[in-house]
């Protein structure tokens, strides 16, 4: 039974492109948290030292547990378009408030707790613009079977 983007349950060729953008953005999170710990251990884990770096972005531990977090929510929640809009907006305060820590602590270095350089506050405010575009992007008026349905013509 194919059902509509908003609903509960969802087939794959109704899923809303919020969907798929949360899965995305989910499973890039989860493999960034993932392969930083590769590169900054399990030890220091508020380390703020900035040479820890994946691809220019600092990166400790915790920053690590965060992303595994964030990625693991966009698992979880692209399924349904309401849990999506849910993600969005967990995406949009968190990494909000994110990008208002990092301009906070940029000259403060001791409060670092999470290592956040430049690079990592245009990505947080980047990260919390996607949330919003998720949270926000419109639902589609009508399923597919009646927009189809109605593009016939009239006799």
């Amino acid at each position: 039974m194919t059902t509509s983007s908003t609903s509960g349950s969802t087939s794959t060729r109704t899923r809303h492109p919020a969907q798929w953008l949360a899965l995305v953005i989910g499973i890039v999170y989860l493999l960034v948290g993932l392969v930083g710990f590769a590169i900054t251990g399990f030890d220091d884990f508020t380390e703020h030292d900035h040479s820890q770096t994946l691809l220019g972005f600092a990166i400790n531990p915790l920053h690590n547990i965060v992303h595994i977090v964030i990625g693991l929510l966009g698992l979880l929640l692209w399924r349904t378009l309401a849990q999506a809009r849910t993600f969005g907006w967990i995406l949009f305060v968190g990494y909000g408030a994110a990008f208002v820590y990092g301009l906070i602590v940029a000259n403060n270095p001791d409060a670092n707790i999470l290592n956040i350089n430049g690079a990592d506050n245009g990505l947080h405010l980047v990260s919390a613009l996607a949330g919003l575009l998720i949270a926000l992007w419109p639902a589609r008026r009508r399923s597919e079977a009646t927009t189809a349905g109605s593009q016939q013509p009239r006799a």
